[in-house]
């Protein structure tokens, strides 16, 4: 039930046994899996004092010194009661929950905060996050920043890319070479 979308009626059936008991047994599970999440998806250093070994290489060194990650959010495919397949439909056609992840250059998560529906934008998720989740957000540190795409502003602690420029090496094969801070 947690990997794939089956309903309770489902799993009682497949393993033969009560809805009660399938039902107790659910929640212990979920239970666990809480648990997992809140005890490893959190910085390793609170405080991002560590420079990452991948962003000591001269590639990087001197334009990411102080980023301590990425920010983004994703869309995970689901399965709604019909009567919310509208409020959960994202703009590929498909039911999605909007999921808001930060990690560190180590690609371990920091952060996750899942259940919002497909339709929403980015941004409003981000916004719930430091709301309501503010005392768990790894927040950056004064001088320190994060990564983050379009779909969320410029803003202190939270650098995301100039609106109408090219970031991309296949969008410079036509064209001129890249040139200024930009």
């Amino acid at each position: 039930m947690l990997g794939a979308p089956q309903l309770v009626r489902q799993v009682e059936d497949t393993f033969e046994r009560s809805l009660g008991t399938v039902h107790n047994n659910f929640e212990k599970v979920l239970q666990c899996v809480v648990k997992l999440a809140v005890d490893t998806i959190k910085p390793v250093d609170p405080e991002f004092r560590t420079i990452y070994p991948r962003l000591r290489n001269p590639r990087f060194h001197p334009f990411f010194n102080n980023c301590i990650g990425a920010l983004d959010g994703t869309h995970i495919p689901c399965v709604v009661p019909t009567d919310k397949v509208v409020q959960y439909m994202c703009r590929k056609g498909m039911t999605t929950q909007n999921v808001l992840a930060v990690y560190d250059f180590d690609m371990r998560f920091t952060f996750v905060l899942v259940g919002w529906p497909g339709s929403v934008h980015d941004m409003r998720v981000f916004t719930d996050a430091m709301t309501k989740y503010g005392d768990m957000f790894p927040h950056p540190p004064t001088g320190k920043y994060y990564l983050v795409d379009s779909g969320y502003p410029n803003r202190s602690s939270y650098l995301a890319p100039y609106k109408g420029t090219k970031y991309h090496l296949p969008e410079y094969r036509e064209g001129p070479e890249p040139q200024g801070k930009k």
